[in-house]
C-alpha cells in the first residue's frame, strides 16, 4: 500500500524513470497493462516498480520451492550389532556408519543383548569405544553410550 504523495518510479524494464506523483504513476503503470508495486516502502521517496502482480507471485513461490528443494535434512540412521560380532561384521558395519556420516546424516549405533550377554555389559561399553575411536576423525560423539532396557545405545553425527 502507498500511502505518500511522491514516488520514485522504475518501469518494467528496470529503467529508472524519476519522482512522480503516486496518482500518475499509478495511471502510466495501467496504460502498460501492469500493477505499480511498491519495492522499498522505508526509502525517502518510497520506491515502486511496474509489475504483473501474478507473474511476480508465481516467481517468488518458484524460489521458495527451488530454495526447499535444495534443503539437505538430517536422518538418522540406525546400525545394529551384538556384543560378540565377528570382525568381518564389523567392518562391513563400520562401512556402513562411514557411508551414512558421509551423507550428513547421524548414526544411532545400537547394541542388543540377549540372554546371559546382559551380565558382560563391558564388553558392549568396549564395542562402542571401539565404533566411537574409528569414526573420531569424521564424526562426534552426540549421545554418549547407555542403556535402555536390553540393549545399548549411542548417537553419532557429522563433524
Amino acid at each position: 500500500m502507498i500511502t505518500s504523495d511522491k514516488v520514485r518510479v522504475i518501469d518494467e524494464n528496470g529503467e529508472n524513470i524519476g519522482v512522480m506523483y503516486t496518482r500518475e504513476a499509478i495511471e502510466q503503470a495501467a496504460e502498460v497493462g501492469l500493477d505499480l508495486v511498491e519495492v522499498s516502502p522505508n526509502a525517502d521517496p518510497p520506491v515502486c516498480k511496474f509489475l504483473d502482480v501474478g507473474k511476480f507471485r508465481y516467481e517468488a513461490q518458484k524460489k521458495a520451492n527451488l530454495a526447499r528443494k535444495s534443503q539437505k535434512t538430517q536422518e538418522i540412521k540406525e546400525i545394529k550389532m551384538r556384543p560378540n560380532i565377528d570382525d568381518h561384521d564389523y567392518d562391513v558395519k563400520m562401512r556402513a556408519i562411514h557411508k551414512f556420516i558421509g551423507e550428513g546424516d547421524k548414526v544411532k549405533v545400537t547394541l542388543r543383548f540377549r540372554g546371559r550377554e546382559l551380565s558382560h555389559q563391558q564388553l558392549g561399553m568396549n564395542l562402542l569405544k571401539r565404533v566411537q575411536e574409528d569414526t573420531a576423525e569424521i564424526a562426534k560423539m552426540e549421545n554418549y553410550p547407555r542403556m535402555e532396557g536390553r540393549q545399548m545405545l549411542m548417537v553419532i553425527s557429522p563433524k
